[in-house]
C-alpha cells in the first residue's frame, strides 16, 4: 500500500508541465494500475527533472522498457484529459 499523500508531494516537481503530467496519472490511474506500473511510476519519481520531462514528452527513452511504456501511457492520458 502506498501513501498517496506522499506520492502527491513527490509529483510536485516545480514545473507546471511535470506537475500536471505526474499528478494527473497519479490521481486517475495509479490505484487501478498493475503492481509493475506502480513500481515503474515510483522509479520515474526518482528521476531528475530534466530527464523526466524529456521522457514524458517523448523526446527521450531509457534503457528500461517498462519506464518507456509508462511514460507513453502518461503522455497519452495527458493528451486525452480535458
Amino acid at each position: 500500500m502506498h501513501n498517496l499523500a506522499q506520492l502527491e508531494w513527490r509529483c510536485r516537481r516545480g514545473t507546471k508541465e511535470l506537475d500536471l503530467l505526474l499528478q494527473t496519472w497519479l490521481r486517475q490511474e495509479f490505484d487501478h494500475s498493475t503492481a509493475a506500473e506502480q513500481q515503474a511510476f515510483l522509479e520515474l519519481l526518482d528521476g531528475a527533472d530534466d530527464t523526466l520531462i524529456r521522457l514524458l514528452l517523448g523526446y527521450a527513452q531509457t534503457d528500461n522498457p517498462k519506464l518507456n511504456e509508462l511514460a507513453g501511457k502518461i503522455r497519452t492520458l495527458s493528451l486525452s484529459s480535458p
